[in-house]
C-alpha cells in the first residue's frame, strides 16, 4: 500500500517537473523563433555593429559639364580626418590625449577642446575634419606615424569645386557639407550627380578597439554621373559681364537677370542673375554693406537676418520672380491680332495722347501723343492708345486663349527649383479696362523665363519649345546615359504671322524705341519695355527687352530685365536694349554667323589699319589710302618710324592715321574732348578736328535712325591720349519711349 503510494507521488513529480520540462521548452522554443524571425535582422544588425567599425566612403560626385564640355563643377580628391575614441583613450599612454589634440588642433586649424572632446568622447566613431587638402592630410599622416597614434585616421573623400566661381551660380547651384545638392542644377539631379558611397568595414571588440587579426572589407562607391547642360560658358561670359556693367551704370537697386535662348531648340545658351555669389563659399554674403549692418544685430537677429539675406542672394530672378512686362508684351498683343486678322499693317490710328475706356482715362507714355500713324508705326512708336485699340478688336475670349496657349499661365517646366507661373485675371474678372491694360502688358505678371519663351515662339515659326538647360546625363567614360530632347508644346501663330512680326520687330530696331540694339551688319528684331512697379506713382520701374537675330532666320532669342534702376535713365530703350545689342553682337559672331550688310553700313565698316612703319611716306599712304584710311604726317623725314592707331587695329574708314617720321622723347598727345550729348555728326567733328579718332556704336550707328546723343565715350573727356588714338562713343536715342 505504501509502495503504491510512494510510486503515485513519484509518477506526480515526474509529471509535474516533464510538464515544467515541456512548458521551459516551448517558451524557449518561442523566444528564439521570435528572436530568430521577428527580431533576427534587428539584432544581426546590432551584432554586426557591435562587432565591426563601419566608415563611410563617399562617391565621387558627377561633373557638371557645359554644352561643350567644360567643367562648370568638378569634385576634387580631399581627405576625412576620423578618430576611433576608444582606440585613442586605448593607446593614450603611448599617444596622450592632450597631445593628439594639440597637434590635430593645430594642424587642421580647429579649436583645441573642440577637438579633445571629439576624441574622448564616449563613441565609435567621429569625424573631426571633413575635407582637408593633401598638404594638411600628409601632416596627420606625419604626426600618426612619428607619434605611434591609433585612432586617428584618413579616409579618402570629394570637395566640390567650382572652376569658375560665380559664372551660372544661379543655374549651377552648390552643395552642402554632406555633398548633396541645395540649389540649382546640383539639388534638381542630386539623386544623378551623388552616385552611392562605399565602405570599409573592419572588425573590433567590445571596448570598440581593432581586433589583433586583420578583418576589413571595402565596398567600393560609386560614382555619380555628369549632367551636361546647354549652357554654352562663352555666351554665359557674354552675357553675365554686360548685365554687371548695366547693373553698376544704372545703380540697379533690385538687380537684373538674362536670359539667352535658341528658338529652335528652346535651349538656354545662357542665364544669369545680377548680383550673383561665389559657388565656392556660398554662404558668404558678397554685399559689404549688408554684412556691416547684421554686425549691429544681436545673435539671433543676425543668424535669421543672415539667412534671409543669404536666400535673397541665392534666389534665380530669371525664373522665381515674376514682373509686369510692360510693352515687351505687344509683340504677342500684334501677333493676336495679325493672326485674327482683326489689324492690317496699314490700318490708320490716332493718338491724342490719351485713350479714354470706360471711366478710365489711360495715358500714352509720350506727352502730347504720336497722332496719325498706321499700324507698323504704332508698333515703332510703342503707342498705347493704339495697343488699347487692337486689344479691343481682338476681344477679352480670344485674347486669354492666345495668353494661355503662349505658356503665360503655366510653369515652363525648366529643371530648376522655385519656378513661378504666371500671374492673370480670372475670365469672370477680364473686363474693358483689364483687357486694355494687359493689350500693353500692365496689370498682370509672368516671369522672364516665360516672357523669353513666348518671344522664341514668336521668332521659330509659331512653335513654343519648352525651355531646358540639360542635354545629357554621361557616366565616367562619357558614355550618352540619358538624354534630353528638345520638346515642342504647341504651335501658337502660324508661320506667316511670324514671318510678319519678324520683320516688324525688325523695324523697331532699324528706326524705332529699339534702334539701342541695332548691330551693323546684323538684322536685329526685338521690343522694348518699360513697366512702372505697384504702387503707381512710385518711381520705380523695371526696364526692359527682348530681341533676336538674325530677324530673318533667328538663332539666338535675348531677354535682359533691370529692375529699379536709379541713375535717372529708366526707360527700356535707353537702357536695356544696348545690353542686348552687346550680348547679341558678341554671340553672333562667336557663333561665327556672317553679317551682312547694307550698301549704307558698308560705307561706314571699319578697317584693319595697315602697319606702314618702316615704309616711306609715299608707300605709307598708298597703303592706307588702299584702305580707305587718311594720314597724317608728323616730323620732316622721308621714312615712317612709327604710327598710331598701331598695325591690325579696327578703325572706321576714313579715320585718320598719325605717322611719325621722326624719333620724339615724348609722343605727341592730345586731351579727349567731351562729346557727351552730341548728335552723330558733331560729336564726330568734335572728336576728328582733335587729331582723334572716333568709333560709333549703338543706336547712332544705324544709317537710319535720328534723334540721337552721345551717351559714352570711353577715353572720357580730359584724358590725355596720343594723336589718333580712337575714342568709342555709343549713341542712345533722346526720346527712348517704352
Amino acid at each position: 500500500m505504501q509502495n503504491s503510494k510512494a510510486r503515485m507521488k513519484l509518477k506526480k513529480r515526474m509529471y509535474y517537473t516533464l510538464s515544467v520540462c515541456m512548458l521551459l521548452l516551448v517558451l524557449l522554443i518561442g523566444r528564439t523563433g521570435y528572436l530568430q524571425i521577428a527580431r533576427g535582422d534587428q539584432l544581426q544588425k546590432q551584432a554586426v555593429e557591435q562587432q565591426t567599425r563601419d566608415r563611410i566612403i563617399n562617391s565621387k560626385r558627377g561633373t557638371i559639364f557645359d554644352r561643350n564640355g567644360k567643367p562648370l563643377a568638378v569634385s576634387a580628391s580631399v581627405e576625412t580626418v576620423t578618430a576611433s575614441p576608444s582606440e585613442v583613450r586605448e593607446n593614450s599612454k603611448v599617444a596622450p590625449t592632450e597631445k593628439v589634440a594639440a597637434a590635430l588642433a593645430e594642424i587642421l586649424e580647429l579649436d583645441y577642446d573642440f577637438v579633445h572632446g571629439k576624441i574622448t568622447r564616449e563613441s565609435s566613431y567621429e569625424i573631426i575634419k571633413r575635407r582637408i587638402e593633401k598638404e594638411k592630410a600628409d601632416k596627420v599622416r606625419q604626426f600618426i606615424t612619428e607619434n605611434k597614434v591609433v585612432g586617428i585616421r584618413l579616409d579618402a573623400d570629394t570637395k566640390r569645386f567650382y572652376p569658375y566661381a560665380s559664372l551660372a551660380a544661379h543655374v549651377i547651384g552648390f552643395t552642402g557639407l554632406d555633398n548633396q545638392g541645395l540649389e540649382g542644377i546640383e539639388m534638381v539631379f542630386d539623386k544623378n550627380l551623388k552616385g552611392s558611397p562605399g565602405r570599409i568595414i573592419s572588425a573590433k571588440n567590445a571596448a570598440g578597439i581593432e581586433m589583433p587579426f586583420k578583418y576589413e572589407k571595402l565596398v567600393n562607391p560609386q560614382d555619380g554621373l555628369n549632367v551636361v547642360l546647354t549652357i554654352d560658358e562663352t555666351i554665359q561670359r557674354f552675357a553675365e559681364k554686360h548685365l554687371e556693367t548695366a547693373l553698376i551704370e544704372n545703380k540697379l537697386l533690385k538687380g537684373g537677370a538674362c536670359i539667352v535662348l535658341d528658338p529652335k531648340s528652346g535651349e538656354v545658351l545662357a542665364m544669369t542673375t545680377k548680383p550673383d555669389f561665389d559657388l565656392n563659399n556660398p554662404f558668404d554674403l558678397q554685399d559689404e554693406s549688408i554684412k556691416k549692418q547684421l554686425q549691429l544685430l544681436d545673435d539671433d537677429a543676425r543668424s535669421k537676418a543672415n539667412e534671409e539675406e543669404l536666400r535673397k542672394m541665392w534666389r534665380n530672378k530669371a525664373v522665381v520672380d515674376s514682373y509686369e512686362p510692360g510693352s515687351t508684351f505687344k509683340i504677342f498683343t500684334a501677333a493676336m491680332a495679325l493672326e485674327e486678322k482683326v489689324v492690317s499693317l496699314n490700318d490708320t490710328f490716332f493718338c491724342t495722347g490719351s485713350k479714354k475706356v470706360a471711366s478710365h482715362n489711360i495715358r500714352c507714355w509720350k506727352a502730347g501723343g504720336h497722332g496719325s500713324q498706321t499700324f507698323v508705326e504704332g508698333v515703332k512708336n510703342s503707342c498705347n492708345p493704339v495697343f488699347i485699340e487692337v486689344g479691343a478688336r481682338i476681344g477679352a475670349v480670344q485674347f486669354m486663349n492666345y495668353f494661355t496657349g503662349l505658356g503665360f499661365t503655366q510653369k515652363t517646366g525648366i529643371e530648376l527649383p522655385g519656378e513661378a507661373p504666371g500671374i492673370f485675371h480670372t475670365r469672370a474678372k477680364f473686363n474693358e479696362v483689364e483687357l486694355a491694360t494687359s493689350s500693353f502688358g500692365q496689370s498682370f505678371q509672368i516671369t522672364p523665363l516665360q516672357m523669353i519663351s513666348g518671344v522664341a515662339a514668336i521668332a521659330n515659326g509659331g512653335q513654343l519649345m519648352r525651355p531646358h538647360l540639360v542635354k545629357s546625363l554621361t557616366d565616367s567614360n562619357d558614355n550618352i546615359v540619358t538624354e534630353f530632347e528638345s520638346e515642342m508644346v504647341r504651335q501658337v501663330i502660324s508661320k506667316e504671322t511670324s514671318d510678319t512680326l519678324c520683320w516688324l520687330l525688325e523695324k523697331v530696331v532699324a528706326d524705332g524705341t529699339g534702334s539701342g540694339a541695332y548691330i551693323k551688319g546684323f538684322r536685329v528684331a526685338g521690343k522694348t519695355g518699360t513697366s512702372e512697379k505697384l504702387p503707381r506713382g512710385s518711381g520705380k520701374y523695371v526696364a526692359s527687352f527682348a530681341g533676336f537675330a538674325p530677324a530673318d532666320d533667328p538663332q539666338v532669342v535675348c531677354l535682359v530685365i533691370l529692375d529699379e534702376p536709379s541713375s535717372g535713365l529708366y526707360y527700356g530703350g535707353q537702357i536695356a536694349s544696348p545690353v542686348v545689342r552687346s550680348i547679341l553682337e558678341d554671340t553672333l559672331n562667336y557663333l561665327g554667323i556672317e553679317p551682312a550688310y547694307t550698301a549704307e553700313e558698308k560705307a561706314t565698316l571699319e578697317t584693319s589699319v595697315p602697319t606702314v612703319a618702316g615704309q616711306t611716306i609715299k608707300d605709307a599712304k598708298s597703303a592706307l589710302s588702299n584702305q580707305n584710311l587718311k594720314a597724317k604726317v608728323i616730323g620732316q623725314g622721308d621714312t615712317v618710324l612709327s604710327q598710331i592707331p598701331k598695325g591690325g587695329i579696327k578703325v572706321n574708314q576714313q579715320s585718320t592715321i598719325t605717322l611719325y617720321t621722326e624719333e620724339y622723347s615724348e609722343p605727341v598727345t592730345v586731351t579727349v574732348p567731351n562729346v557727351l550729348q552730341n548728335s552723330v555728326l558733331s560729336a564726330s567733328d568734335i572728336i576728328l578736328k582733335a587729331n582723334l579718332n572716333i568709333k560709333v556704336v549703338g543706336a547712332g550707328a544705324s544709317p537710319e535712325v535720328g534723334g540721337v546723343t552721345a551717351y559714352k565715350q570711353d577715353p572720357p573727356a580730359g584724358t590725355v591720349v596720343e594723336a589718333g588714338t580712337i575714342v568709342t562713343v555709343e549713341f542712345r536715342r533722346i526720346e527712348a519711349g517704352e
